[in-house]
């Protein structure tokens, strides 16, 4: 192998120290293609092109490459997911074979010829291409479920997953390394969620990524091993696997890369079984600050205005999943200091942050957000955060706090800014009360930002279009994401919120107190300089950071939805 250390070493990719090095790491026991590769920097692709010619052996984009399923039907699955190698096609009578290691394939493909009877020829890819294909073309966790299949002491006598004796299957090592899969790819995947849902013939598996869900590719047999599946799930949220009558609610805490991760899970039964939903909550001290919200100069000026405040309501509105915590711990991690005590109250904790006493809310122990907020206000804080004012209870504890001093943060589900004071008072809770303690209220929603890597100008005729239907507010320029490996296809990658900011003025506390519906604080506070969702939303798109769709999208909750029908934009909306 020294030899082609000189060979790679004349072709450029090596200097004299990094051939050096390279020979030291091939003595060491390390594959040719390992040695070079942590000798130098350069890339597997740039080196495996180069062992191709010198091999003379094909070089392939295998994710250009659309192997038929009866043929990889041939092969042993365990075999190709454990040598990391992909059948390609017939050539000749010969098998062509993806490798990402010339070295080290041997064993790989005299497994696969025993297998098939045909002799086998190597192609090389990167290894990380060849997994991704192997995941796209036999589904998740596809050699877990043939060990399985054939595992000894579990007999799949019919298609009826009431067949298999779900109390050992749920503890056989394929079925516990099959949700160990379904767990790392939805976090590697970037998923919030993770979806298992049982059909008369098949079992669907889904992701939900940047708040769109996508369906995992998962083998067809995965349906027999529903029951057993589900079970192990259980076990591992500490659940009842003998209860299938009734929805069971549970947690799970993992730990993967030196991260933790919180699994909430939620098993509700079906007509054809039970469905899973899993939510995963990365815990995280590593938060950044308001800075890093992507707010309009304004909203961010009174944000950061109103952190500064020594009493008073911060309220972050918007429906589950829009990102309101992230805001107010964002806000959190600005003000936290050695001068400051901070106490939250939270179901669930989703964020570490160093120095902030957090508690979870316990419904089993009767720990629910009013009792614990009453609690709190005994420890003597400076700030305080509320999960979510949920009650008429929780509302007039929170109101109080501000009142005696103290910075309140909270969350409530109203679609809009101007409707979290008016739901506060529907709850019960004094017009003057809301008037004198509310400082601000925020509401937001999350859009998809462009994948950086296949961002692209989107075509003449197609933005000529949207400007036809929104008129000058659709810039020159418009982009889109061509879907790419980076952002599995989708075009998008990663999210950010649109805000909609109501500073609580005189003239809004003023209305408030006189019982005004929403409708009227909306007038004035656009007034004075609050955008709708919808009118920040389209402040990204002139950023080139998302796209119109996906803007309208998630503001459709607004009165500006009208021009779609034919009618004309509403104020708000034309800014």
């Amino acid at each position: 192998m020294s030899h082609l250390i000189e060979i790679i070493g004349q072709r450029g990719l090596l200097d004299a120290a990094g051939m050096s090095r390279a020979r030291q790491l091939l003595n060491e026991g390390k594959t040719l293609e390992d040695a070079v590769l942590a000798a130098d920097g350069f890339s597997e692709q740039t080196l495996l092109q180069v062992l191709a010619d010198i091999y003379d052996v094909p070089y392939v984009d295998v994710e250009k490459v659309e192997p038929d399923r009866e043929f990889l039907s041939q092969f042993p699955v365990r075999v190709l997911v454990e040598h990391n190698v992909l059948p390609l096609e017939l050539r000749s009578g010969r098998t062509l074979v993806a490798v990402s290691r010339l070295s080290d394939s041997g064993g790989a493909l005299d497994q696969l010829r025993l297998a098939t009877g045909r002799d086998c020829t190597p192609a090389l890819a990167p290894a990380g291409e060849i997994g991704r294909a192997l995941k796209r073309l036999l589904g998740v966790g596809a050699d877990t479920l043939q060990s399985l299949d054939a595992a000894a002491g579990i007999e799949v006598i019919s298609e009826d997953e009431n067949d298999l004796d779900v109390s050992s299957a749920a503890h056989d090592a394929s079925i516990i390394k099959f949700v160990n899969q379904v767990l790392i790819e939805a976090i590697e995947s970037r998923a919030t969620d993770v979806h298992v849902e049982p059909f008369e013939d098949q079992l669907r598996l889904r992701y939900r990524i940047d708040g769109v869900l996508q369906e995992a590719n998962v083998p067809p047999s995965i349906r027999r091993f529903h029951a057993a599946i589900v079970s192990r799930i259980k076990i591992l949220a500490h659940l009842d696997i003998a209860e299938k009558r009734l929805p069971q609610d549970g947690r799970i805490k993992l730990k993967l890369a030196g991260r933790e991760i919180d699994v909430r899970v939620s098993i509700i039964p079906m007509i054809h079984g039970e469905a899973v939903v899993m939510r995963l909550l990365q815990r995280s001290d590593a938060l950044l600050g308001p800075e890093h919200l992507g707010m309009a100069q304004r909203d961010r000026d009174i944000f950061d205005r109103v952190l500064d405040m020594p009493h008073g309501i911060v309220l972050v509105t918007g429906p589950t999943g829009s990102g309101k915590t992230t805001t107010l711990y964002a806000g959190l991690s600005r003000i936290n200091d050695v001068q400051r005590k901070i106490i939250t109250i939270e179901d669930p904790v989703e964020y570490q942050l160093r120095g902030v006493n957090q508690i979870q809310v316990s419904t089993k122990t009767g720990l629910t957000f009013a009792a614990g907020l009453r609690s709190i206000l005994r420890h003597d804080p400076d700030v305080v955060l509320v999960g979510e004012i949920r009650d008429l209870e929780t509302a007039e504890i929170a109101v109080q706090a501000s009142l005696t001093g103290h910075l309140v943060f909270s969350t409530l589900h109203t679609n809009d800014a101007p409707g979290a004071a008016t739901r506060l008072v529907d709850m019960g809770v004094e017009p003057y009360l809301v008037s004198s303690s509310l400082e601000v209220v925020l509401a937001q929603r999350l859009v998809r930002l462009i994948c950086p890597q296949c961002k692209r100008e989107m075509a003449r005729r197609e933005a000529d279009k949207l400007r036809a239907t929104f008129g000058e507010l659709v810039p020159e320029h418009l982009y889109e994401g061509a879907g790419c490996r980076a952002c599995q296809n989708t075009g998008f990658y990663g999210r950010q919120g649109v805000f909609e900011m109501m500073e609580v003025t005189d003239e809004i506390r003023a209305l408030i107190l006189a019982g005004a519906p929403s409708h009227e604080l909306r007038k004035v506070a656009s007034r004075q300089g609050m955008r709708s969702l919808r009118d920040d939303g389209w402040r990204i798109v002139r950023e080139g950071r998302t796209t119109v769709d996906e803007v309208i999208r998630n503001t459709k909750d607004e009165q500006a939805d009208q021009h779609l029908m034919g009618g004309a934009l509403s104020p708000e909306v034309k800014g």
